[in-house]
């Protein structure tokens, strides 16, 4: 797969190649990550991207010409096909979904929003969808093309230790991930949930489980209003609420 992002700000987005699992999966050749800065076609002595908005207003918009350029220059640097995407906060908030969506194809085009945001005729005339992180502003697109970036890779098949990893991680399936333990296995007088220490796979998978339902339940419940489950998962939901309400005092998943 091949990265490429356009950016004011190259050097903010280059570390997110240099460690960790996506520093990884570069070094095994599981993706390519090709940085633009549009100041390369920007206009007189000081590489101006930018300019005042018509109607007046604060600040600065970036404008059509220099991303233009940027953008046709990725297209013309790999025979394959390129999909483009605008980060802003305008765009529809970034979701697992998506993630998976990118990861399947060849090319992803990055453009990174700064200032007031860029002219709407570039949107409209260049890119094929916009995505924000979330309902809050930043100084740029540059940290949600990271987080595009990283969410795409370990996606990836061989970019995880395990290749089980990335199937077991919350919004896979719709749901937060259940709770996780190491050892020891009673600490700061909290103990490990006793299914998970049975050995019996089945038994585990079913705590897991529930313990997802749960969770999300508690505290994302939009997502399981987004849901339509099943009969089992419906009974584990309702096995879930009566521990808890049994128990009266709750920790994700416990017995």
């Amino acid at each position: 797969m091949r990265f490429d992002v356009v950016t004011l700000f190259p050097e903010l987005v280059r570390p997110v190649v240099e460690c960790g699992i996506a520093g990884r999966a570069a070094e095994q050749g599981l993706f390519e990550l090709h940085l633009w800065n549009p100041r390369r076609w920007g206009s007189g002595v000081h590489q101006a991207v930018d300019d005042r908005p018509y109607g007046g207003g604060p600040g600065m918009v970036m404008g059509f010409e220099p991303l233009s350029a940027a953008l046709s220059a990725v297209r013309e640097a790999d025979p394959r096909p390129v999909h483009v995407v605008a980060l802003s906060p305008q765009g529809r908030r970034l979701d697992q979904a998506a993630l998976r969506r990118f990861a399947g194809m060849p090319r992803l085009a990055l453009l990174c929003g700064r200032y007031e945001g860029i002219d709407e005729r570039l949107l409209e005339a260049e890119v094929d969808e916009e995505w924000s992180l979330g309902d809050y502003v930043l100084s740029g697109g540059e940290l949600a093309a990271m987080v595009v970036i990283d969410g795409c890779v370990r996606l990836l098949p061989g970019a995880l230790g395990h290749a089980d990893s990335a199937q077991q991680d919350s919004f896979t399936e719709g749901l937060l991930d259940c709770p996780h333990y190491t050892r020891p296995e009673v600490v700061a007088g909290r103990a490990v949930p006793q299914e998970l220490l049975t050995g019996h796979h089945a038994r585990i998978e079913r705590w897991r489980r529930r313990a997802a339902l749960g969770r999300t339940w508690e505290r994302r419940p939009d997502l399981l209003a987004e849901m339509t489950l099943g009969p089992d998962d419906a009974a584990l939901l309702d096995d879930y609420r009566t521990l808890r309400n049994r128990s009266g005092e709750h920790r994700d998943g416990d017995d």
